[in-house]
C-alpha cells in the first residue's frame, strides 16, 4: 500500500541530499572535532560550515548558534537559562496554546516558586497584545510565545509582541520549530532574543536541533563539562545530525517560496474541499495568518481518533494534534483554549503537508473523507438520522 504522508508538523522526510550529506560522518570521518590530531579536527571545519548554512537561513551570525538535540532541549535551555540567569526576577509569561516542551516547563517552574502568567487566545487562537502589556512588567524575566502553532498552524505577530516585551526589559524566546523553513525568517532585523528549532521539522533527522542565542542575552550554560558550543552546551557533538541539519537549512532556504506558493496551493485545494463535502467540517485558526502547509479541521460529534484510523486504513498519515500529546484521549489544549466546542474538538484532525506531496494525493484523500465521515455520522450515537 502507498503511503499518503500528510503529517509534517510531527516529522518529516529526511530529503535525500541530507541522507548524503550525513553518512560520510556515520563511516570514515568518525573523528572527535575536538581532538589535537588531524583526523579528528578535521570534522570541525563541517560543523562550522553547518553552522554558516543555519545563520544564513536565520539570518543572524553564526556564533549565535548552539547546536541542542532538538526543540525541547532548545526551550527548556533558554526558559532555565534566563531565569538563572537573572535570578532577581521571578515572573514568566507565556500562553495556553504552547507546545508541551514550553507549556510543561514552565507550570514545573510554577511550583518551584516562580510567577507565572499564561495569556488565553481568541477563537482564530491569536493572543491579546492589551493583555500582553498589561501582564509584562520590571519583575518580567522571560516572555516565551510560540512564533506559530504546531496544532493550528496559525502565526503570532512576534514584531509586536518583542516590541512590547523589550520595552520592559525582559528577555524574548520563540519556540520557531513549525515556522522555520517554512515561513521567511530575518533575525538581523529582529529584537528576538532566544529562538528554538529541531531539524526534524524541516527535512532533517531527528535528535539534532538550534538554540539561537542573540548576542548579548544573558542566558546560564545548561549542559555542563566540556568546551563545546562555547562553554554553553557541553558534550561531543553530533556531527552527523549537524552536518544534516546545515543541509537541510540550506535546501529549506532554497525552497521556501515552494512552501508558500505549491504546498499552499495544495493546502487550500485540501481544505476548501473537505470543508465543502463533509457535513459538520469547520476550520480550527486563523484563516490569514497560518503557516502555509497547515489545516487543523473539526467534524462535529465523531471522533477525530475513528477519522484517523480510517484514514491510516488507506495509507493516508494524518493527526488530531500535537505528536507529543498523541496517547492522550483528553481534546486538545490548543483547541479548547480557542474555544472549540467540546462535540467538535474531539473531531479534530491536522493536516499538514509538505514539499514532497503532489496534488495526485490531495485528490485522493479528498475522494475519501466525504466517505469516511459519512460513514462514522452514521454511526454516531449523538447524530439525529
Amino acid at each position: 500500500m502507498t503511503v499518503i504522508y500528510m503529517d509534517n508538523n510531527a516529522t518529516t522526510k529526511v530529503a535525500p541530499e541530507v541522507l548524503d550529506a550525513m553518512l560520510p560522518f556515520l563511516g570514515e570521518l568518525y573523528g572527535n572535532p575536538s581532538s589535537m590530531h588531524t583526523f579528528g579536527g578535521q570534522v570541525e571545519r563541517y560543523i562550522k560550515n553547518s553552522r554558516e548554512q543555519i545563520a544564513r537561513l536565520l539570518g543572524c551570525d553564526s556564533s549565535e548558534i548552539i547546536f541542542t538535540s532538538g526543540g525541547t532541549e532548545s526551550d527548556n535551555a533558554a526558559i532555565k537559562g534566563v531565569l538563572s540567569a537573572v535570578p532577581e526576577k521571578r515572573k514568566i509569561i507565556t500562553t495556553r496554546v504552547e507546545h508541551p516542551a514550553v507549556l510543561t516547563t514552565c507550570r514545573e517552574l510554577e511550583g518551584q516558586g516562580f510567577g507565572l502568567v499564561e495569556l488565553g487566545v481568541d477563537k482564530d487562537g491569536q493572543i491579546s497584545l492589551d493583555e500582553l502589556k498589561e501582564e509584562v512588567d520590571e519583575d518580567t524575566a522571560v516572555v516565551s510565545i510560540m512564533y506559530a502553532n504546531n496544532e493550528t498552524g496559525v502565526i503570532f505577530p512576534i514584531d509586536k509582541i518583542v516590541e512590547i516585551v523589550k520595552a520592559k526589559g525582559a528577555v524574548f524566546h520563540t519556540d520557531a520549530v513549525q515556522a522555520v523553513g517554512k515561513i521567511p525568517l530575518d533575525l538581523s532585523k529582529s529584537n528576538i532574543d532566544l529562538l528554538s528549532l529541531s531539524g526534524h521539522k524541516l527535512h532533517g533527522p531527528k535528535g539534532v536541533g538550534v538554540l539561537y542565542v542573540k548576542k548579548g542575552t544573558r542566558i546560564s550554560p545548561f549542559i555542563i563539562g566540556g568546551h563545546q558550543e562555547r562553554n554553553r552546551r557541553a558534550g561531543t557533538e553530533n556531527v552527523a545530525g549537524i552536518v544534516a541539519l546545515g543541509k537541510a537549512a540550506e535546501l529549506a532556504q532554497k525552497e521556501i517560496d515552494q512552501e508558500n506558493t505549491k504546498v499552499r496551493k495544495l493546502r487550500d485545494k485540501l481544505e476548501k474541499a473537505v470543508l465543502k463535502t463533509c457535513t459538520g467540517a469547520m476550520l480550527n485558526g486563523d484563516e490569514a495568518n497560518r503557516l502555509p502547509n497547515t489545516a487543523n479541521i473539526s467534524f462535529e460529534y465523531i471522533e477525530g481518533e475513528a477519522i484517523l484510523l480510517l484514514l491510516d486504513q488507506l495509507g493516508i498519515c494524518a493527526s488530531s494534534g500535537s505528536a507529543c500529546t498523541s496517547g492522550s484521549l483528553e481534546p486538545s489544549h490548543v483547541l479548547r483554549a480557542m474555544g472549540v466546542p467540546f462535540t467538535a474538538a474531539h473531531g479534530s484532525v491536522r493536516f499538514s503537508l509538505s514539499r514532497y506531496n503532489t496534488e495526485k494525493e490531495v485528490d485522493f484523500v479528498i475522494e475519501k473523507m466525504p466517505g469516511i465521515v459519512n460513514r462514522l455520522r452514521e454511526l454516531s450515537p449523538f447524530v439525529k438520522s
